[in-house]
């Protein structure tokens, strides 16, 4: 394999990687080099028949005498990089930098005879737009020598435009603000709450599955802030997400942040926070480590699973919300003048009940009923069937940390529905919802009421239809960041409500 360790110093000032042995990650690239493969005939296919062939890439010919090439076809599929039309030659186009890199190339390419893949940046305005990956591979013209190439763009543009060259241009704002992969969203609307602009950071993934991650705005004795719900979903686990942030998290504190804050809506391995059978690991406190290790002054997590435990695991700061004030303004407005309960839907999740129970009582000014449903789980396994608590004639909310499969809520509604319950609500910070809301499907509820802490999976959606209400924490989120920031109370903003 060939890459720039053994290139010429001209090309490694062109390109970030250089790769005589490509695997293409773009859908482009991979068809130009699948189709160059299949019709490859001893070092290099015809030129004529590749590029009759020629589907979503361009072909370029080195013209006699001359150290330029002609675009023989792929007007659009080159634009990205050089604007020409057909027939026009690359030394022709406007882009300088542009053309010299594809030149420097291609003569590379017919000199080694093999097809390459190659890496680098687009940069527009002085502004790192996006990452580039192109793959060019040789032709054989009539008399059998290589004197075209073939080749296909894949663009990737970064979540959003880097700062203009020097960074210190938003030197004057002391906090800065990133989102990775899906909490983008989430991201954006914690950003205009607090008003102000994402920073962009750039993302790669390599043919593997490794990745590289970096932020593209001056962090230099900021305070950053991460925001990465660690949940899995169809695309990454919540174990990829966690070493994404754990990558990202290494290169803000080599890039010179001055404090660097995890925000984690959904915290990963929260669950496993004790040892339930013999030489069991305690996920959370290695979570813990791993975070603190790599340079974290501070996580923010909303409802971990076990809040004493997350407490506990860390040795940095580590902030526990609640969305318990955006549920019971919520409840308040179902239930009006309805008489009401709350219920656990395990005994481990009581203490958690009852504090609601409390600000809902609060709120509606009359007593609030409460109730627990047994459970044991083991080996997958859950058993239990003791319900107690006064539900008759009630609305009836099921509060617990999250939804996974569902099983949990459905049994604990099947007994307040056994039980006389007028209506039955469910309520649950994290709708992971993992087997696409099936479970719940069917089950006798009104109303599923989760926050976009974890967005919902499509077939959940599907699967509940207008039951599943989804309540945003990003206000809640950017109270708490400003305090941190400022130095207010957090416990003040959870008793409040953002």
């Amino acid at each position: 394999m060939t890459t720039l360790a053994v290139t010429q110093p001209f090309l490694r000032r062109l390109f970030e990687r250089l790769d005589f042995a490509p695997q293409p990650v773009g859908a482009e690239s991979k068809r130009v080099l699948a189709q160059w493969r299949a019709m490859r005939r001893g070092v290099a296919p015809p030129l004529a028949e590749m590029v009759s062939a020629l589907r979503g890439g361009f072909a370029f010919r080195k013209l006699a005498g001359a150290r330029d090439y002609e675009l023989l076809r792929g007007a659009a599929a080159s634009a990205p990089l050089v604007s020409l039309r057909e027939g026009a030659r690359l030394g022709a186009c406007a882009n300088r930098r542009a053309a010299v890199r594809l030149r420097r190339l291609f003569d590379e390419i017919l000199r080694v005879g093999e097809p390459a893949l190659v890496e680098f940046t687009l940069v527009a305005n002085g502004r790192d737009i996006a990452g580039v990956e192109l793959l060019a591979a040789p032709l054989a013209l009539a008399d059998g020598t290589l004197g075209a190439v073939a080749g296909a763009l894949s663009v990737s543009p970064f979540d959003s435009a880097a700062p203009a060259r020097p960074a210190r241009a938003r030197a004057e704002s002391a906090l800065a603000l990133f989102a990775l992969g899906s909490s983008a969203e989430i991201g954006e609307n914690i950003a205009r709450e607090i008003g102000i602009a994402l920073s962009p950071h750039e993302e790669r993934r390599f043919e593997d599955g490794e990745r590289k991650i970096r932020p593209l705005a001056c962090v230099r004795g900021r305070s950053v802030y991460v925001i990465s719900s660690l949940h899995g979903e169809q695309s990454e686990s919540g174990a990829d997400k966690l070493l994404r942030l754990l990558l990202f998290i290494g290169a803000l504190r080599d890039a010179g942040a001055a404090k660097i804050t995890a925000v984690a809506p959904y915290l990963c391995y929260a669950r496993k926070d004790r040892r339930t059978k013999p030489l069991d690991p305690v996920a959370t406190r290695t979570v813990a480590q791993l975070l603190e290790a790599v340079g974290v002054d501070a996580v923010v997590a909303i409802d971990a699973h076990n809040v004493a435990a997350f407490e506990n695991a860390f040795r940095i700061e580590a902030v526990a919300l609640d969305a318990q004030a955006l549920f019971a303004r919520h409840f308040v407005q179902r239930i009006g003048q309805a008489p009401a309960a709350v219920v656990s839907p395990d005994l481990g999740g009581e203490k958690r009940a009852e504090l609601f129970r409390q600000r809902l009582e609060a709120l509606l000014g009359r007593a609030v009923a409460k109730g627990f449903m047994d459970k044991h789980r083991s080996m997958g396994e859950v058993t239990g069937e003791i319900f107690a608590g006064d539900v008759a004639g009630r609305t009836v909310v099921i509060l617990d940390d999250l939804i996974s499969s569902g099983g949990t809520m459905a049994r604990t509604a099947a007994a307040c529905r056994a039980n006389g319950a007028a209506r039955v609500c469910l309520a649950a910070t994290h709708g992971l919802f993992a087997r696409g809301g099936a479970t719940l499907r069917d089950a006798e509820v009104d109303e599923i009421v989760v926050t976009d802490s974890v967005p919902p999976p499509a077939d959940a959606v599907a699967a509940l239809g207008a039951r599943l209400v989804v309540l945003g924490v990003a206000p809640l989120l950017a109270r708490t960041i400003e305090r941190l920031q400022s130095g207010g109370s957090i416990d003040d903003l959870l008793e409040q409500g953002p």
